[in-house]
């Protein structure tokens, strides 16, 4: 770089005007000079390529296949408790699904029998339930996470990981909703 801004420079501050044949034959030689020799080769099937005599060479009806590319190794899932239940872990969006989904239905059926809204439920005895349940799916939810077993491993068909994911978000959903209508109209939903 300090070569090229040498010879920029004795180019523009030479005595003659600046244009020397000396200058231009020496920057044509620093700008145009290669660093590397550059090879073409042309791979173009069906052309007759001279083979090197040193290369076996294979009947010309096989077409040559490039080589399989290794199989793709499934990364290590994390298996620490503290993964788990991290932010953007695998567990906490599932329980809290789980719990929504059973909460929701719960909550729906318990009025439908008795005409509770959703805060006369948990002031009857909703609490202990609510523990239970919550211990009860939490605990079920991390065992096979602890043994490294994801729930997209598992999904096929109509009962898919993704799908289960949805219906959580939107029972997470429906249960704020129905506390918030009951709050607002005084009364139960149904």
């Amino acid at each position: 770089m300090a070569t090229a801004s040498f010879n920029m420079q004795s180019v523009l501050a030479a005595p003659s005007g600046g244009l020397s044949t000396r200058n231009i034959r020496n920057t044509k030689q620093l700008f145009f000079k290669r660093n590397a020799p550059v090879g073409v080769r042309c791979m173009a099937q069906g052309d007759p390529i001279k083979e090197d005599s040193s290369v076996p060479s294979t009947s010309a009806a096989q077409p040559q296949m490039p080589p399989s590319p290794p199989p793709v190794s499934k990364p290590k899932v994390s298996t620490k408790f503290r993964d788990l239940l991290a932010f953007s872990g695998p567990a906490p969006e599932r329980i809290n699904g789980r719990l929504a989904m059973v909460g929701f239905v719960a909550a729906i059926a318990v009025e439908l029998s008795k005409g509770e809204n959703v805060f006369a439920q948990i002031s009857d005895g909703g609490v202990g339930w609510f523990l239970g349940t919550t211990a009860l799916l939490t605990l079920a939810s991390m065992v096979p996470l602890f043994k490294g077993i994801r729930a997209e491993a598992k999904s096929k068909g109509l009962m898919t990981s993704d799908a289960e994911l949805w219906n959580g978000r939107f029972a997470m959903l429906g249960l704020v909703a129905l506390a918030f209508t009951e709050y607002v109209t005084g009364g139960t939903l149904v």
